[in-house]
């Protein structure tokens, strides 16, 4: 958001394909980013994530099409920007591990979990 990448991003996910099926802007507040980030939440860099995740308004959003998951972190790239190749997002326009600006599901799994705590069910029009 803050070095307004926004477009460029949308525009490599609907030039990929994929069809966005929600969207919108918020603010992550530290109780949402405790329950997304559970897994590490205990870890000593956890501090560091909310700060950053909640320093900010974010969009967050649903994709949909097929193969979706692996498709979206090709598209991405490596977590950490710097090893992001160019021709990525994280590579093109992400600057470290924590500035990488996306997250992605990592499972379908995941994914419908994750769309159910952006979400509610009349937000997502698939």
């Amino acid at each position: 958001m803050g070095k307004r990448h926004v477009g460029n991003v949308l525009d490599r996910f609907e030039r990929a394909g994929f069809s966005i099926i929600a969207a919108k802007l918020t603010r992550l507040t530290p109780a949402i980013l405790r329950d997304h980030y559970a897994h590490v939440a205990d870890k000593p860099f956890y501090p560091e994530i909310e700060r950053f995740m909640g320093s900010a308004p974010v969009i967050v959003m649903a994709l949909q099409g097929d193969g979706i998951v692996q498709k979206v972190r090709d598209l991405l790239g490596p977590t950490d920007s710097r090893k992001a190749p160019k021709g990525t997002i994280r590579g093109d326009y992400g600057t470290d591990m924590m500035t990488n600006v996306v997250h992605a599901s990592d499972s379908d799994e995941n994914a419908k979990s994750e769309i159910a705590r952006f979400f509610t069910p009349a937000e997502v029009l698939a």
